[in-house]
């Protein structure tokens, strides 16, 4: 007699139910639909907001500069590459922004990805074999996270900061091909990895440095080139850099400087570069632009630093929970989820677009307002947002 077959779950009945879990908990993500840009400024639903949550830190993804270089390389060969760079995508406008990045950061060759999240895990996939150990900061990007897991390595995960943590965590797998991979900024708190620490703790250990330096190329160190450069570290110290450009470089894409054998290795092996369309020419051409204009107008960290002091003294003075950052990252800590969300709501009211961060971004307890700083604000922006921020009480908040 045939036994009746239980019936199988419907994924998409569970992704729903899953869906509904969160918008019940307060915690579900919505889209919003910008329909302009003007300076520090954006329209949304017919409502004009000053906005705090961009990361476009040096104000370079409107410069009229970038246009013309775009509609420049446009005109001459088209919008889309066609094709993966092993193909025939690569055209010389990448050919040339790979030589500006290595030079700009230091390193021998540079290697163009089409996001940050694939450069990650390309870089890991390449390098990492199962069996191998991944040593991460807890408070890493998602895609270092991933990237780990899904090369199959052993992923152990250190406190936050915490450099002894992290030879702890190598010393227990002593016998292993090993990676320590962190953030050179992290992206929800602001502060900077303890660079230095990490690298002679690699150095001793026999492990690969790799700097996720989304949030600190273009703002930190001389001439903008990131927190490696600013740590005074060297390729030899990290042998694997990670860096984006659709934040303080105001385009999109990303890439990885190191020395020849390593890019010619991921070129090899990376399946994120080799099975992935090529970024647009004209992108390529408008960021090897802004990459021109954030290493010589030295202004612009000089004004964004400027703000940033600025509005970390008026939030001082009114007693605001402010996290200790240096960077244009400002997280304003308000612990409870709700109490973050209805901040956001009424700045928004005010005519401010402040981002509130929840879990499962951050830890639960650790819901905050996340307000970033760009060299598009002026002094008058940073006042009006410390007025705003005065007038919800919000310097009872746990720190």
């Amino acid at each position: 007699m045939a036994v009746a077959a239980v019936p199988r779950p419907d994924l998409l009945e569970r992704l729903a139910v899953q869906t509904a879990e969160r918008a019940q908990a307060q915690l579900q993500r919505r889209l919003r639909t910008v329909t302009r840009t003007e300076g520090a400024f954006i329209e949304s639903s017919g409502q004009r907001l000053l906005a705090f949550c961009s990361n476009d830190y040096l104000g370079l993804a409107q410069d009229a500069r970038l246009i013309a270089a775009w509609k420049q390389a446009a005109d001459a060969c088209g919008v889309g590459s066609g094709s993966a760079h092993l193909i025939c995508g690569h055209r010389r406008e990448h050919a040339e922004l790979e030589e500006a990045l290595a030079e700009w950061t230091g390193r021998e060759r540079a290697l163009l990805f089409s996001t940050g999240y694939m450069a990650n895990l390309g870089v890991m996939q390449a390098l990492l074999q199962r069996g191998d150990v991944c040593v991460q900061d807890k408070l890493n990007h998602a895609c270092l996270l991933d990237g780990a897991q899904l090369a199959g390595a052993v992923l152990k995960r250190y406190p936050h900061a915490d450099a002894a943590a992290a030879v702890r965590q190598l010393q227990s797998d002593g016998n292993s091909c090993a990676l320590l991979a962190t953030d050179g900024v992290f992206s929800m708190d602001g502060d900077i990895a303890p660079l230095r620490e990490l690298a002679a703790l690699c150095a001793r250990e026999g492990a690969t440095l790799m700097v996720d330096d989304a949030h600190g190329l273009g703002v930190l160190g001389a001439d903008g080139a990131g927190s490696v450069m600013e740590a005074g570290l060297s390729e030899r110290d990290v042998p694997v850099l990670m860096a984006t450009l659709g934040k303080a470089v105001g385009c999109s894409g990303a890439f990885v400087a190191g020395d020849a054998s390593l890019i010619d290795g991921l070129v090899q092996f990376a399946r994120t570069y080799i099975y992935t369309t090529a970024m647009p020419p004209a992108l390529a051409a408008a960021t090897r632009c802004a990459v021109a204009l954030a290493r010589a107008e030295s202004w612009r960290r000089e004004k964004l630093n400027g703000l940033i002091q600025r509005f970390r003294q008026g939030a001082a003075q009114l007693g605001l929970p402010l996290m200790l950052s240096r960077t244009a990252i400002q997280p304003l800590l308000l612990g409870d989820a709700q109490r973050a969300l209805d901040a956001a709501r009424a700045l928004e009211e005010k005519g401010l677009l402040v981002v509130a961060i929840r879990p499962p971004t951050v830890p639960h307890g650790q819901a905050r307002l996340r307000i970033t700083l760009s060299a598009m604000h002026e002094a008058s922006h940073v006042d009006r947002l410390l007025e705003a921020l005065a007038s919800l009480r919000l310097a009872s908040a746990p720190v």
